[in-house]
């Protein structure tokens, strides 16, 4: 019963990705990203740093990113495709950001046309509003589909790379996601984490770092 259950909420999922898709191509739009400037690239990872923004987000009580994300997913993209005081649909952005912690929270970004003023208010009660500041993220890119042991292997191989480039970090993870779950070819999935300005140690950054502010 519980798999039928599950494999229900999978399909209704997967409909309301493929119907917002079609339309976005109907429509000839072009998804808008969470923006950042690459500052330094190592050999396994790079610094960005990412623009402050307005996020839609649900907290969950789980550590599970496959049951956190495919419920979280499903709560935002309810409120964004109408489920609000207004019946408004709001469009959506990429990447999906998970913040990796015992009680993961999933956030949608809000188009940077908006503002929080404008937003409707969402049918559950449960999801907030976040703004979060400009900030630097050690990034790690890898591809296929995400899962629980797949984060946490390349969660460690980011720590470990930025051991040894004797970058600091803030112990804040985020896990970002790119694609619809009807995508199969050329997933795109990063682990991040917040760093320390003063933990930079590489010439090429300050001198980057300098430069951009």
């Amino acid at each position: 019963m519980r798999r039928i259950v599950l494999a229900v909420l999978l399909l209704s999922l997967v409909s309301v990705c493929l119907i917002y898709y079609s339309k976005s191509m109907a429509s000839n739009q072009r998804i808008e990203e969470y923006p950042y400037e690459v500052i330094n690239t190592y050999q396994s990872f790079e610094i960005r740093r990412y623009e402050e923004a307005l996020f839609t987000s649900i907290r969950l009580n789980s550590t599970s990113y496959k049951q956190g994300s495919s419920k979280g997913f499903s709560i935002l993209a309810n409120y964004i495709f109408g489920g609000n005081d207004r019946k408004q649909r709001i469009a959506m952005t990429s990447p999906v950001a998970i913040t990796l912690e015992d009680n993961m929270r999933v956030m949608f970004m809000i188009p940077h046309s908006l503002e929080r003023g404008d937003m409707p208010l969402p049918n559950e009660k449960s999801i907030d509003f976040v703004r979060e500041p400009e900030k630097l993220l050690a990034v790690l890119n890898f591809g296929g589909w995400a899962n629980d042991r797949k984060i946490a292997k390349y969660k460690a191989q980011l720590t470990d790379a930025l051991v040894k480039e004797g970058i600091a970090h803030e112990n804040k993870f985020f896990i970002f996601g790119y694609n619809p779950p009807y995508e199969i070819f050329n997933r795109r999935n990063e682990v991040a984490v917040e760093i320390l300005y003063d933990s930079m140690k590489s010439e090429k950054f300050t001198q980057m770092n300098s430069t951009n502010r």
